[in-house]
């Protein structure tokens, strides 16, 4: 399959990533093994040894190089052999491993997959995650899917989806008439709906504690090409404007694994009038999980079962007027991988 590589990706946590053991993901089907060096930056190389192909992450760190663990080759953190113990201990040209570009933000390591430039200023803002932004943080979390990641923010941006699927927590019946707004921004697509005068679903309810008295309720979610999306959903009392509470932001990330496989990073930061206690904090949380794990992913792990290899457009989908948004990310994708083969291939 073919990705968009010249983008920043997520591979895991920050806290994921421990010093003095070896980590390793696939994305984009590139094996890497990430590693801390000793003074706590973060280290992304192919994990595959160019001698036998044994993978680097069986081997073990030492210092800031990691040895393979079958002939004991050594490799620093650009990829270079640094040490051959076999013979003469010269070091043959062509023994070095793929170093790729990395970078902490937002308490997330972010791998760059290309070999054009990689610019930290590409990667998304997710600011509201930093400790010293004043959000309440809701802690971050990880699923894999056995679906595409196309598929799977089709459905972050596909918000009709709430009522049925998510109905009694991120949903209910009345969002059905929802007003739907489709904006691009740049490269950007914002799909925007505004329900009016309805019972606030579960987690908002415990957020905003209407007790089910009618509330004005919004949902505005960003794709940010080609895997990140950015929700901002809340109620407010109904005819009234949004307060320091009952909303949130809600992070969302897809990092393709292989064809059919995906990492799926989530985050929430509500506002600081949210004032949840400990308890509450981790019903939230919970709820949250529970939606995506128990809901979300079934569906889509069932949906790319029917998919199988076939080809999207193939399948000749019915479309309705709610999925304007998912239409468009995937034909965005379609244009920029085009363009970045041409690219490619003009050198």
């Amino acid at each position: 399959m073919a990705y968009i590589r010249s983008a920043w990706y997520v591979a895991c946590w920050s806290s994921e990533l421990r010093t003095n053991e070896i980590f390793h993901r696939t994305l984009l089907d590139e094996q890497i093994v990430f590693y801390r060096k000793q003074d706590g930056q973060a280290v992304a190389l192919q994990d595959r040894c160019p001698h036998r192909f044994i993978p680097l992450h069986l081997g073990r760190l030492k210092g800031d190089v990691i040895e393979c663990c079958y002939h004991g080759l050594q490799f620093d953190c650009t990829g270079s052999c640094v040490k051959n113990p076999h013979g003469d201990g010269r070091i043959p040209t062509a023994a070095k491993v793929r170093s790729y570009p990395v970078h902490e933000l937002y308490g997330m390591v972010w791998v760059w997959m290309s070999d054009a430039r990689a610019d930290p200023a590409l990667i998304p803002d997710y600011s509201m995650l930093d400790a010293a932004s004043g959000y309440q943080l809701s802690t971050g979390g990880y699923l894999h899917i056995d679906a595409n990641y196309v598929l799977m923010g089709e459905n972050l941006l596909d918000l009709s989806h709430l009522t049925h699927l998510h109905d009694g927590y991120l949903g209910s019946p009345k969002q059905v008439g929802a007003d739907l707004v489709l904006k691009e921004e740049g490269n950007h697509v914002l799909c925007n709906r505004w329900m009016p005068n309805i019972s606030p679903p579960g987690i908002f309810d415990m957020l905003y504690r209407r007790d089910g008295k009618s509330v004005d309720m919004w949902t505005n979610a960003r794709w940010i090409p080609p895997s990140c999306f950015l929700v901002d959903a809340g109620v407010h009392v109904a005819g009234g404007e949004r307060e320091d509470r009952g909303w949130y932001y809600a992070m969302h990330i897809v990092t393709p694994e292989t064809e059919r496989t995906t990492h799926y990073f989530f985050a929430a930061a509500m506002p600081a009038g949210t004032k949840l206690n400990d308890e509450d904090a981790k019903v939230f949380a919970n709820l949250r999980r529970f939606v995506f794990e128990e809901q979300d992913k079934p569906v889509l792990n069932a949906q790319q079962i029917c998919v199988g290899d076939s080809d999207f457009w193939s399948l000749k989908p019915v479309l309705l007027s709610s999925d304007a948004g998912p239409v468009r990310i995937r034909r965005s994708i379609e244009r920029m991988l085009k363009a970045e083969i041409e690219q490619q291939a003009q050198g």
